[in-house]
């Protein structure tokens, strides 16, 4: 939903920046129940099944440096560098759907090697 006068890229934008402190905070409100997550690591379908995920990547994750956000109405990837204890940062990109003001769909790219060889 979008409020009167704001475009919807805005609001996408906005709602991925959300997402990201969200996650870090692990605030589920802002995924719709039936999210779904698709990753190098795993996936996930609806929100507890993702946010059970999320909270377990916080287990090594020391931080998440974005560095670029690009967005149509509906759509963002964020491109950030994801720095945890067990690998050297891993250049990341994550693209999320929103809808009705609510992320409906991740999926995430990068290098696992790094992570997989730490934890094995």
């Amino acid at each position: 939903k979008t409020n009167e006068g704001e475009r919807p890229v805005h609001q996408a934008t906005e709602l991925a920046s959300r997402y990201f402190n969200a996650w870090q905070a692990r605030d589920e409100e802002i995924l719709a129940e039936d999210v779904t997550f698709r990753g190098p690591l795993g996936t996930a379908n609806g929100r507890t099944e993702c946010i059970a995920g999320l909270i377990g990547m916080l287990g090594i994750v020391t931080a998440v440096e974005v560095q670029a956000r690009v967005a149509d109405d509906h759509d963002v990837i964020t491109w950030f560098d994801l720095h945890t204890t067990a690998a050297a940062p891993a250049p990341t990109a994550n693209w999320s759907r929103v809808e009705d003001g609510q992320i409906t769909r991740i999926r995430v790219a990068f290098d696992p090697r790094g992570i997989v060889g730490a934890t094995s």
